[in-house]
């Protein structure tokens, strides 16, 4: 018969028996914590969270949402679109490997996700059905003329006005 054991905070125990049967003569590890348990403490865990964050996060979303909610449909359309083309824009730095904000992604998915949700709460009211609004959604995206996203026409005038600037 073989007993292991490791004295320390925890115990590691090995227990084999000799058996007449012809089946395997291990039969499993025991192990036992004999001190206190080691724990991470709370403020390690979640350092970075703090209750009040969470209150300032929803307040400013609420905020977000009454502002996209006091927009025409047609406002929406068009900020659903440059927003799409920013995204477009920044993959394209990401690709690149030039500098980029990566915490834009999350917020501009995020806006454009809330922009079709209001879109589409409004569709509701105006009992469109699902069917019919991903029809007018297939609709809607063909008839988008693709056009340079605003980051990108602000960029192209202030080139514009180094240019005239050296040129004078």
């Amino acid at each position: 018969m073989a007993n292991l054991s490791i004295a320390a905070s925890s115990s590691f125990t090995c227990v084999s028996k000799p058996s007449s049967s012809s089946a395997s003569a291990f039969h499993g590890i025991r192990i036992s914590h004999l001190g206190p348990s080691r724990m991470p403490s709370a403020s390690y865990v979640r350092a970075s969270y703090s209750p009040s964050s969470s209150v300032v996060m929803m307040a400013k979303r609420d905020e977000e949402l009454k502002e996209i909610r006091t927009k025409s449909t047609e406002q929406l359309n068009e900020e659903i679109v440059d927003l799409k083309g920013e995204l477009f824009m920044l993959r394209l730095q990401r690709s690149a490997r030039n500098e980029y904000k990566s915490s834009e992604f999350r917020r501009m998915h995020k806006l454009v996700a809330r922009m079709l949700t209001v879109k589409r709460e409004r569709e509701i009211e105006e009992g469109i059905g699902k069917r019919l609004s991903r029809k007018l959604d297939r609709k809607w995206k063909k008839s988008i003329v693709p056009r340079p996203p605003p980051s990108l026409k602000k960029l192209r005038e202030e080139e514009a006005a180094a240019e005239a600037k050296e040129s004078a």
